[in-house]
C-alpha cells in the first residue's frame, strides 16, 4: 500500500502541551498521553458486539475534533466492525503523522475470518498474533503500530500466556510495535507476562458501577511501573444520564447493550438511582455527568489515562471538558460514599 503523505506540522504536539492539558507517561517508559483518549469501539459499526449503525463521516469527524481539541491517542481493535474501526481511524489521522503527532493503540487477540460469517474466537497463538498485527497495520496504514495490546485472555487454544507474551515482545524487538499491553487479563495471567518482559500498560474496565480493578490490578500496576488506561469510564454511555428507561428500550436491536447486564433488572433501577445522586454533584462541580464520571476514574492513582467513546462530534464535547478538569476530595468523598467505598 502507497501511504500518503501526511502533514508534517507539529499543531497537536504543541496544543497537548498548552497551559490547562496535563499529560500524564504511560507506565516507566511510555509515551506522554492526554488524560482522556478517543476510543473506537463505537464507530465500528455493526457487528455481534457493535453499538449499531454508524455514520463514516461522522465518525471520522468525531476523531478529528477530539484530536484537534488536544487529545493525543486513539484506542482501536480488529474486532470492532471486524476490521472498519481499524479503517476509519486510519482515514480520520490522515492529517497527522502517527507516533508524533498521535498514537494509535490496536489489540489481538480476537481473531475474525470471513469464511467464518465474521466469528470471532480468542487466539493468542504466536503466529496469529504476527497475521493480525500485519493486517492492523495495513488497515491503518502505519508503518508501527504505538501500542498493541492482549485484546482478551486466550481460552481457547490452549497457547501458555508466556509464549503469547513472547511474541508481542519480539515484535517490539522487530520495531514492529514500540510499546506492548495487556486489556482483561487477571492478576495472575498479568505477573505471568510481566515476569517474561516488562508489561507497559493494563487495560481494565473501570468505572462507578464496576470498581473492581481497583481493588488489587491497579494499585500493582502503580507499585511496578505499569501504565493503566481504563475502558468503560461511562459504562457504556449509562453514566452520561442521556438514558432513561424509555431509551433503553428503543436501543437497536443490533446494540449489544441490549443484552447487559447494567441495561438491566435488577441492576437498571440501581443504577438509574445513582445517576440522579450524581446529578446535583455535578452540576455543583459546575461539569456534565459524562465529565464526573471520566474525571472519578482519573482520580484512582495509578491511572494514566480514560478511553473515552463518540460517535459525532457532538458527543466529544461531552467529556473534552475532563482533559483537564479534576474532582476536589470532598466530593470525590460524597460520590464514594453512595458507593459504599
Amino acid at each position: 500500500m502507497v501511504r500518503a503523505p501526511r502533514r508534517s506540522d507539529s499543531r497537536l504536539s504543541e496544543d497537548a502541551n498548552r497551559p490547562g492539558v496535563p499529560l500524564s507517561r504511560l507506565g516507566r517508559d511510555g509515551p506522554s498521553l492526554t488524560r482522556v483518549g478517543f476510543g473506537a469501539w463505537a464507530i465500528g459499526g455493526p457487528w455481534r458486539y457493535g453499538w449499531g449503525r454508524v455514520d463514516d463521516d461522522s465518525s471520522v469527524a468525531a476523531i478529528r475534533h477530539a484530536i484537534d481539541s488536544g487529545v493525543n491517542w486513539i484506542d482501536t481493535a480488529p474486532a470492532y466492525g471486524l476490521g472498519h474501526s481499524e479503517e476509519i481511524v486510519a482515514k480520520a489521522i490522515e492529517p497527522w503523522n502517527p507516533g508524533e503527532n498521535v498514537y494509535v493503540f490496536t489489540k489481538c487477540g480476537q481473531r475474525f475470518t470471513e469464511a467464518k460469517g465474521g466469528d470471532v474466537q480468542r487466539d493468542l497463538r504466536p503466529e496469529s498474533i504476527r497475521y493480525e498485527c500485519e493486517q492492523s497495520l495495513k488497515r491503518l496504514d502505519v508503518e508501527r503500530i504505538d501500542l498493541y495490546q492482549f485484546h482478551w485472555p486466550d481460552n481457547r487454544t490452549g497457547t501458555p500466556v508466556e509464549e503469547s507474551w513472547a511474541t508481542m515482545a519480539s515484535l517490539a524487538d522487530e520495531g514492529k510495535v514500540r510499546w506492548i499491553g495487556v486489556s482483561n487479563l487477571d492478576m495472575d495471567l498479568l505477573q505471568r507476562c510481566h515476569a517474561v518482559r516488562r508489561v507497559d500498560a493494563l487495560q481494565p474496565p473501570l468505572n462507578l458501577l464496576d470498581t473492581e480493578a481497583a481493588q488489587g490490578l491497579i494499585p500493582w500496576c502503580r507499585e511496578n511501573e505499569v501504565g493503566v488506561i481504563a475502558y468503560s469510564p461511562m459504562a457504556s454511555g449509562l453514566l452520561t444520564g442521556a438514558y432513561d428507561r424509555c431509551r433503553i428500550e428503543q436501543l437497536p436491536d443490533e446494540d449489544w447493550r441490549r443484552e447487559s447486564e447494567d441495561f438491566q433488572e435488577p441492576k437498571l433501577s440501581r443504577n438509574l438511582e445513582l445517576i440522579e445522586r450524581l446529578r446535583p454533584i455535578a452540576e455543583a462541580a459546575g461539569m456534565s455527568l459524562p465529565t464526573l464520571a471520566v474525571n472519578w476514574v482519573l482520580s484512582f492513582p495509578g491511572v494514566t489515562g480514560a478511553i473515552v467513546g463518540a460517535r459525532t462530534p457532538d458527543q466529544v464535547d461531552g467529556w473534552l471538558p475532563a482533559l483537564s478538569a479534576s474532582l476536589s476530595e470532598g466530593r470525590l468523598r460524597e460520590i464514594n460514599s453512595y458507593l459504599g467505598t
